[in-house]
């Protein structure tokens, strides 16, 4: 008997792109270790090592074939070694990285996650590759079981797929059409993560304000975040990423009256000009916008909103460009996530004229983020003084010569590194209130009146350290069903 079937097996879970991808890793996670295998920690390779891909970026690819190049020469050391592919770029590519990497030995699609474990013990007994490409959604993600990386946060799916059809984007072809979850499993989920800890959720859709239109409720979304609201124990409600199309004022209404809901938003604007909203298909225009960022900050002062911006858009002039800088002078935005427009093939937008020479792209690039981050400096400088409470993460801050800190997010999900009160024992999901001292462009210092609320998420992650447990949540029965009660 080998020394591999004497030991449990080992997995790991290599993630790339968005938040929904890390929403389906934590899946993965959970269905490998349902099959008895635990996560890799140290130097030594895992037994399995899953690959769960992005495909919405050019260098997507690279990342890709890049991993897989450092894997081949791990899986001639140990032909016991299993490779598996997942996400956008394999529903996108298929049987093409099996052709380009024969030593993987499994490939499945976003929507057929639950396949993984039979796909592998298939390539183990058959000695072949297995490639299993639903082309519609099996079974929500959600229900599958999860091993989540965080004892005090968490994400919940609401919705996957998208409707919208914009010109640079693949997601849609890769994810499917809008897919909505029942609000009763929803909240069912919500509730078993606070019992389990859980402090913080974030709710995930690829357009997670147009939740309700498979079942034509045009309210589903703030609805449900009004319903988070009376989730005793549930102290912060997040969601990403909402579409301007669809941002109504009873979304507005919600997050300012719902007592647990967040004071932040994400909102993408791709870009300030009319005319390339347009060629992107992007169903709003820059007034609009601009009357959401105004509308949302009438109701909540406070409010820190985030965006996305593309630069080098196919057919954009520097008039254009101009448009997209003056809306980020306006909107004034906490953070901009900012991107060089990249060419996508199965895109509208790849095969568009005029696409814009590099050196034009990267120097408009250039001049978006000085402005971009001077305003995200300035903003993050009027809240010097002002006292913010943190939510704590894992691992320590920054440190200097003096201090040392803990790192966390505040309520508005600005990066705060706090100064680690002596004497206290701090628990990853605690709360640190305190006083800012010094704002840079990407984060926070706070550094004095320091004060400490222990939370059950705190104690939830010591009882995980003290008795490790694989987190194994199990939310509802397994399929699509709509339309939702």
């Amino acid at each position: 008997m080998s020394n591999l079937t004497e030991r449990v097996r080992t997995y790991e879970v290599r993630t790339f792109g968005c938040q929904m991808n890390v929403h389906d890793s934590e899946r993965l996670a959970g269905l490998l270790e349902a099959e008895g295998m635990v996560r890799q920690v140290g130097d030594e390779p895992a037994d399995v090592i899953v690959l769960n891909t992005c495909a919405v970026r050019e260098n997507a690819d690279n990342k890709l074939y890049g991993n897989l190049g450092q894997l081949r020469a791990l899986k001639l050391e140990n032909p016991d070694l299993q490779i598996a592919v997942g996400g956008c770029l394999a529903q996108k590519d298929q049987g093409i990285i099996i052709k380009r990497a024969p030593w993987v030995d499994a490939v499945f699609g976003t929507h057929n996650l639950a396949a993984l474990p039979v796909l592998l013990e298939r390539a183990r007994i058959e000695r072949e590759a297995q490639i299993e490409i639903a082309e519609s959604l099996e079974a929500f993600p959600s229900t599958l079981p999860s091993k989540r990386d965080s004892a005090y946060s968490a994400w919940v799916s609401v919705s996957v797929g998208c409707n919208n059809t914009c010109t640079f984007c693949i997601v849609p072809a890769l994810r499917g059409k809008e897919k909505d979850r029942r609000p009763g499993d929803i909240l069912n989920e919500v509730r078993m993560l606070v019992d389990q800890g859980v402090i913080e959720i974030t709710l995930l859709g690829q357009n997670v304000n147009a939740y309700g239109v498979e079942f034509g409720d045009r309210e589903a979304f703030s609805k449900l975040l009004r319903a988070c609201g009376d989730i005793e124990g549930l102290e912060r409600v997040r969601f990403t990423s909402p579409h301007p199309k669809e941002f109504s004022d009873d979304v507005i209404a919600a997050m300012a009256e719902t007592h647990n809901v967040m004071h932040q938003l994400h909102m993408p604007l791709q870009s300030g000009s009319d005319r390339i909203l347009a060629a992107m298909k992007r169903s709003y225009r820059q007034e609009r916008y601009l009357g959401i960022i105004e509308r949302v900050r009438k109701a909540m002062p406070d409010a820190a909103i985030t965006t996305d911006i593309i630069v080098g858009f196919p057919g954009e002039t520097e008039e254009d460009f101009e448009g997209t800088l003056e809306v980020v002078r306006q909107a004034r935005f906490a953070a901009a996530f900012t991107f060089q427009y990249s060419k996508r093939p199965g895109t509208p937008a790849a095969e568009m004229p005029d696409q814009i020479p590099a050196d034009v792209v990267t120097e408009r690039f250039d001049r978006l983020v000085a402005l971009a981050n001077g305003i995200t400096w300035d903003e993050n400088k009027k809240l010097v003084g002002q006292r913010v409470e943190v939510l704590i993460a894992d691992g320590e801050g920054k440190k200097d010569e003096t201090t040392l800190r803990l790192s966390g997010r505040s309520k508005d999900y600005r990066l705060v590194h706090v100064a680690r009160p002596e004497g206290l024992d701090v628990r990853p999901g605690d709360m640190l209130s305190a006083t800012v001292t010094y704002a840079a462009p990407y984060h926070l210092l706070a550094d004095t009146d320091v004060t400490l609320r222990r939370t059950r998420a705190g104690d939830a992650w010591e009882n995980s350290q003290a008795a490790p447990q694989p987190s194994l949540l199990q939310i509802g029965s397994l399929g699509v069903r709509s339309p939702q009660s």
